[in-house]
């Protein structure tokens, strides 16, 4: 079957989407988008689109926006696809989509399965100090992220590294390698692998309770947790009963302790020291309630650092 011939039903959401779905499209037939329905955003409620319905939108490809696609399938199935393709798309499929397509229906997730199954597998992989991910090309089945798996390409995850630099890596990661895999699944030359239960871990979506920092942690992992959720949703911590986002930070190399976790006792020329459970975070970029988000080095320029000696975060 000649590539442009193979026709694929692709479905996903997210700006991460974005990049597999580009390559699809400049290689095969895309006969249709599958996204989640449109949202109202901001105080004036106005509608936005998907990122993959923009890009659809864009090479005029026909978009379905299925509340529950349980029960809204058939429109997809009138498609007659050859393979359906899903990244992020956001709903439990079907087994009777699922298994339409002559090969079936495969997915590009954000992991080395079975390790990190779920919504948020490159926060949690930093969140949880992982050395390394990559991407999964896999079956999809009835059962979130569990099925037999067709190629995989990892990659380190560098201490440097925030969600936001790990998200954009992987995303062309995952185009990368089912461009490589699509061709050699549909010429048959794949034995799936399936996937070890004893190894699974879980990625579930971040919820609130997860953003905000507890400075009792030992350094490295408040580390962690504050890269792993730049750019979005972001860490927090409140200071003066004012919620403080926090974006950036680095290890100190110095020890201190001072009366309580939490209490800045040090100021830095970029920086606000922060004691911890093993030590000291510095935060090097915040948003304060109300303000745009800025380095710490730029706050200081129109405020006074040592005025923050003592204050304590999270402190009820």
């Amino acid at each position: 079957m000649k590539k442009k011939s193979l026709r694929i039903v692709f479905m996903g959401t997210p700006v991460f989407s974005v990049p597999v779905l580009e390559g699809l499209i400049e290689n095969y037939q895309v006969v249709g988008v599958v996204t989640q329905p449109d949202k109202a955003v901001g105080r004036k409620h106005e509608i936005k689109f998907s990122p993959v319905k923009e890009i659809a939108i864009r090479h005029q490809i026909p978009v379905f926006q299925p509340e529950k696609i349980k029960k809204e399938y058939q429109e997809i199935i009138n498609l007659k696809p050859d393979l359906i393709v899903t990244c992020a798309y956001g709903q439990m499929i079907p087994n009777e989509l699922l298994k339409y397509p002559k090969y079936h229906s495969i997915n590009v997730h954000a992991s080395l399965l079975p390790k990190l199954r779920g919504g948020s597998p490159i926060h949690k992989a930093i969140i949880h100090n992982y050395l390394r991910t990559g991407i999964t090309i896999m079956y999809m089945v009835e059962k979130m992220d569990a099925g037999d798996i067709l190629a995989q390409k990892e990659t380190v995850i560098k201490q440097e590294d925030t969600a936001g630099t790990l998200h954009d890596r992987l995303s062309l990661m995952g185009k990368e390698l089912l461009l490589s895999t699509i061709p050699d699944l549909v010429q048959g030359k794949i034995t799936p692998v399936p996937q070890n239960e004893e190894e699974v871990t879980y990625a579930w979506n971040i919820q609130r309770e997860e953003e905000k920092i507890d400075f009792t942690k030992r350094t490295i992992d408040i580390y962690n947790q504050i890269r792993g959720l730049n750019p979005f949703p972001g860490a927090y911590a409140t200071l003066d009963k004012k919620i403080v986002k926090i974006y950036s930070s680095r290890i100190s190399e110095s020890f201190f302790t001072t009366k309580k976790d939490g209490e800045i006792g040090k100021i830095y020329e970029d920086g606000i020291g922060v004691s911890t459970k093993d030590g000291e975070i510095i935060i090097t970029e915040l948003q304060f309630e109300g303000k745009k988000r800025m380095k710490v080095r730029e706050f200081f320029h129109g405020f006074d650092g040592e005025k923050l000696l003592g204050k304590i975060f999270n402190e009820e």
